[in-house]
């Protein structure tokens, strides 16, 4: 396993439409841990971490979205050191 992990920010109209829940749905599918959460901004964060090829995988993903979400940029900083993840969790952001 060659690990990596990921830190995303997503642009777009990715709040109110289900995108947390979409990407709780995926990461778990493909067995990455980590945490999704919107951001008093409008963004939406993503941190997660696995095998680099589901990472790819994953971030593939998040660059068309679900349904109703129109993602128009990601900002995307990868890390290799495990921040140890237990899960993935949808997480509140920006109290």
């Amino acid at each position: 396993m060659s690990f990596i992990g990921a830190f995303v920010n997503v642009r777009g109209v990715v709040q109110g439409v289900g995108f947390r829940y979409w990407c709780q749905r995926k990461a778990i599918g493909l067995g990455l841990y980590g945490y999704v959460g919107n951001r008093l901004d409008g963004t939406v964060e993503v941190s997660f971490e696995g095998d680099r090829s589901l990472v790819e995988a994953f971030i593939a993903e998040l660059k068309i979205g679900p349904t109703y979400s129109q993602v128009t940029d990601l900002k995307i900083d990868f890390f290799d050191e495990p921040k140890g993840y237990k899960n993935f969790k949808i997480e509140i952001l920006d109290k």
